[in-house]
């Protein structure tokens, strides 16, 4: 027969099994949340490259809205843009609730960068995507009206250029110094990858400060390697947390919040 002085320890061990089970749970969970982050972050590398391989050869030709060339790089290359801005979402979305158990403000301040550097790449697009209707609307234009589309199409280009330059082309550097500093103290992943990315970040604000003043191009030698070890991070940090997850040991704790 169950006594009185029984009823609490049966109560005890059941909780006690109750909040080992609910802590595994939360662990899983935080565990899943960095494998999507990890699979959006080599969607953003996959979509763009192949997308500026597409886009910069014909942004760079003259007189692109007049021309007679296909424009299916452009639009594809917008598609992969597109992706990508989706992505860049979602590194955030599933990251945050991670992060901010421990250092909030950086955690806010990762899910607003990620999500400027998203806004910016939509709008590179909706100006490729208006190049592309510009160059259709080309092909029976005459005269003054062949002038104007020309102008436009420039301005276009123009644009594109900007938004890649602050956008995809300086927001990783910013990204990169806030969820760096939060895995190097955190310890979720080795604090290796993030030392690649708090070194990068630098190099990469330095790199988009001398192409506005005109130091050297956006697309040159001297950006391509400044842009490097924010790519080595932004692509070792999404091959961890996809194959590998988060380290075990700084797991409890971060899970998220119900």
């Amino acid at each position: 027969m169950t006594t009185v002085a029984d009823q609490p320890i049966a109560t005890t061990t059941t909780g006690q099994h109750g909040g080992v089970a609910s802590a595994r749970n939360r662990d899983m969970a935080a565990r899943t949340r960095a494998r999507v982050a990890g699979i959006c972050y080599l969607i953003t590398v996959a979509g763009s490259i192949p997308a500026l391989a597409l886009e910069r050869p014909v942004l760079s030709r003259a007189g692109f809205v007049l021309s007679n060339s296909a424009d299916t790089r452009l639009v594809l290359g917008g598609v992969l843009d597109l992706l990508t801005a989706v992505a860049c979402v979602g590194t955030a979305v599933a990251l945050y609730p991670l992060l901010r158990q421990r250092h909030p403000g950086l955690a806010l301040g990762f899910v607003t960068s990620r999500v400027i550097e998203a806004a910016t790449i939509v709008i590179s697009v909706v100006a490729i995507l208006s190049l592309v209707t510009l160059h259709e609307a080309a092909a029976g234009a005459t005269g003054a009206e062949r002038a104007s589309l020309l102008v436009s199409g420039k301005l276009l280009v123009a644009l594109h250029s900007w938004t890649f330059l602050l956008g995809p082309g300086l927001m990783p550097a910013i990204n990169a110094l806030l969820l760096g500093t939060v895995m190097f103290r955190t310890g979720l992943v080795p604090r290796i990858i993030a030392v690649i990315g708090l070194v990068g970040a630098p190099l990469l604000i330095a790199s988009a400060t001398a192409t506005i003043l005109g130091v050297y191009g956006q697309v040159s030698a001297p950006a391509g390697l400044a842009a490097l070890p924010v790519a080595a991070w932004e692509l070792s940090l999404g091959l961890w947390l996809t194959i590998k997850g988060l380290q075990a040991k700084a797991v409890p704790g971060l899970a998220s919040r119900r």
